[in-house]
């Protein structure tokens, strides 16, 4: 049986918590072996990042190249890209060669609630990016900045925007409930077909460092070994849900620590 394959276009984090690094844990984790495109490297640790470093366009499509031409990958993982140049160059990528699974995790907006990208660059994700996904990942501030609305307030306002999204061209799109309030934290599932509401413990602790990344790459894992969009998302919010749980586990850091991407391990 061939061995399942996901790649991460992602930047690499410096702390290992998030970015390229979360990616390969995650993928490790679940029995996929990992492939990488790196699209930044980044100055970083658990209390900040301090430095961002482009990586250039045309090495960005030259790695998509060497892996595609080599692997038969299953399912492409795509997070933080901040420059229209690198975007125009990943949708061009995934336009030549055709992966069967695209999960795109559009990071926008910082925890702090600033905006990441330029204006440009969100644009370049709507019109150039967000085509080429089968599913998308916002949170509910990004879903927000994605559509240039207010912040969603309930879930029918959260579903109306999961809609929205779908307009872009994406075939799924599942908002995350992180930023939310009380005991369950529901992430909304949404496609053409319907909405489905996915809540699960609300996990109190600071490490949560990387639960983006490692939720998409989770998908993006669990698409490659075959499953549907739809098992392939329930199955990575319990693997994520129980990583947060495990992530006590961990003293690494001053800030916000990693979560535990082997918590099945050890």
């Amino acid at each position: 049986m061939p061995t399942p394959v996901a790649l991460t276009i992602a930047g690499s984090d410096s702390s290992g918590g998030a970015g390229i690094q979360a990616d390969l844990k995650t993928f490790a984790a679940l029995g996929v072996y990992g492939a990488t495109v790196i699209s930044a490297l980044t100055a970083q640790n658990t209390r900040g990042v301090t430095g961002i470093h482009q990586v250039p366009a045309e090495f960005v499509t030259a790695q998509i190249n060497e892996v595609f031409d080599d692997l038969a990958v299953g399912a492409v993982k795509i997070g933080m890209v901040a420059q229209r140049e690198i975007i125009a160059a990943i949708a061009d990528g995934l336009a030549r060669w055709k992966p069967a699974h695209v999960v795109f995790d559009p990071v926008m907006v910082a925890t702090s609630g600033d905006r990441l990208l330029v204006p440009d660059a969100v644009e370049a994700l709507r019109s150039i990016l967000i085509p080429h996904a089968h599913i998308i990942t916002p949170n509910m501030p990004e879903a927000a900045a994605l559509l240039d609305e207010a912040l969603a307030t309930n879930e029918q306002e959260i579903e109306d925007q999961g809609k929205r999204l779908l307009g872009f061209g994406c075939k799924a799109v599942l908002i995350k409930g992180g930023h939310g309030n009380g005991p369950s934290s529901i992430d909304y599932f949404i496609t053409a077909e319907h909405a489905i509401a996915l809540p699960a413990p609300r996990v109190i602790t600071v490490n949560t460092h990387g639960t983006g990344c490692t939720l998409s790459s989770a998908i993006a894992a669990e698409l490659a070994k075959g499953q549907s969009m739809e098992a392939a998302v329930r199955g990575a919010k319990a693997y994520v849900t129980a990583a947060i749980a495990a992530a006590d586990r961990f003293t690494v850091g001053h800030g916000h620590g990693p979560v535990h991407h082997f918590h099945a391990f050890y």
